[in-house]
């Protein structure tokens, strides 16, 4: 009989390696299709089968139908980078090959903000005030309509990219010049969401099918970037609080028509309650999936590629415990010299794992969004109290250099920082 293969469209940097993992534990062979699988180190280094390949969906039909005359293909899923849009073609995939996966229309009208945004709006869904625009002009009126200050993105991107708080008319000004005169990567023509700043802290919600399997809070760094800093789960939380976050998380899924598959819910409570800033109709990506498992025992991934092969789910929590994460953010551009104190901190009992995710003397150029973290230490325990005291410990041994560059591009004196920091209970 052919061996049972899974196709993992696109990969990732800290969640690729865990599916290629979980579905060689189901007994199935991972093989990632991707424009360049050279950008996937885990796949060179544990051997993993990878094709070079367009992912546009004619492109990736037609390896599917190559590949069907050796393997049978038992389910498809993916990544989306920074491209929302590739799990619509997930999704039309799976629908053409008759395989388990969700609707491509719901995952469309999630993939473009402004119109999940019309979705949530029109199902009594609270979300900050928004409007669209195209160019400068609009965007100016827009603001001028909400009130300073302003949420500047794309209507497209994930990972924060593009996203901007603007406090005034000059920062507006400069962003929008950013966004509109070819620096920002368009896939399209430019279409920016301008919205209200909604304050409050940050919670992110996992569901899988209509099942709410975690609740974790969130904290951001550098303003007026969102660069996430901490994380954690379960959220400090009255059960009251928990209970209204659910039931408006259920009703998100409801108004945009997510009742397949894994989705990722993002808001924050504000004086007017929880408001909802996006509905991502995928896994949450960074460590949220192994924080989930440290908090609850739900392997959120391992259940993701079951429900895609049409196996039974099992939701199910095991245990009770609290994970938190802090990640390795740097504070200027230049070239990492050393990194110090990695293996004390993951010695410490509690900590799971510390990781960094480049070499030194590697450049370190911010992007203002995602992209920017370069690492992260993951610790869990029994009460929320002693993972906080644990990740302190761990975060206080810990420290890198970079060595900034001057105008002319020469190197100047190293500066070192250390990971010394407020924990995620501070969520705000």
């Amino acid at each position: 009989m052919p061996r049972r293969a899974l196709l993992l469209i696109e990969g990732h940097r800290t969640n690729g390696l865990l599916y290629v993992q979980a579905a060689q534990r189901l007994g199935l062979h991972p093989i990632t299709l991707a424009a360049d699988p050279t950008l996937y180190g885990y796949l060179a280094a544990e051997s993993i089968e990878a094709i070079r390949v367009d992912t546009d969906f004619d492109a990736l039909m037609h390896v599917c139908i190559r590949l069907r005359s050796t393997y049978d293909i038992v389910g498809i899923t993916g990544f989306a980078g920074r491209d929302e849009s590739l799990y619509v073609t997930v999704a039309k995939l799976c629908r053409h090959f008759d395989l388990p996966g969700p609707n491509p229309a719901s995952i469309e009208r999630c993939s473009d903000k402004f119109t999940q945004r019309q979705f949530l709006a029109q199902a009594g869904v609270p979300v900050p005030a928004y409007r669209l625009a195209a160019n400068a002009m609009e965007v100016e009126s827009s603001a001028a309509e909400i009130g300073m200050p302003v949420i500047l993105k794309p209507a497209e991107g994930s990972g924060s990219s593009g996203v901007r708080l603007c406090r005034n008319a000059d920062e507006l000004a400069k962003h929008t010049t950013y966004l509109l005169d070819g620096k920002y990567p368009w896939r399209s023509s430019p279409k920016i969401l301008v919205e209200e700043f909604a304050r409050g802290p940050f919670y992110e919600v996992a569901t899988i099918g209509n099942a709410v399997i975690a609740v974790g809070a969130a904290d951001f760094d550098r303003l007026p970037h969102f660069v996430v800093r901490e994380s954690m789960f379960p959220a400090p939380l009255s059960d009251e609080e928990h209970e209204r976050i659910a039931d408006l998380s259920l009703n998100c899924l409801g108004a945009l028509g997510l009742g397949w598959g894994p989705a990722n819910i993002e808001l924050r409570w504000t004086k007017r309650g929880p408001v909802v800033m996006e509905v991502n109709a995928r896994l949450p990506g960074w460590t949220t999936p192994r924080l989930v498992q440290l908090a609850y025992g739900v392997d959120i991934i391992n259940e993701h590629i079951k429900l895609t092969i049409g196996d039974e789910c099992d939701l199910r929590a095991s245990h009770s415990h609290t994970s938190a994460a802090r990640f390795f953010v740097p504070d200027r551009d230049g070239i990492l010299d050393r990194i110090e104190g990695a293996r004390r901190a993951a010695s410490v009992p509690g900590v799971v794992e510390v990781s960094f995710y480049i070499e030194p003397e590697t450049p370190v150029v911010r992007k203002d969004d995602d992209r920017d973290v370069i690492g992260h230490v993951i610790a869990a325990s029994p009460s929320r109290a002693r993972t906080e005291a644990i990740l302190q410990r761990a975060a206080d041994l810990i420290c890198w250099s970079i060595i900034p560059l001057s105008p002319s591009g020469e190197q100047e004196q190293t500066e070192t920082t250390c990971l010394a920091a407020p924990t995620a209970s501070g969520a705000g």
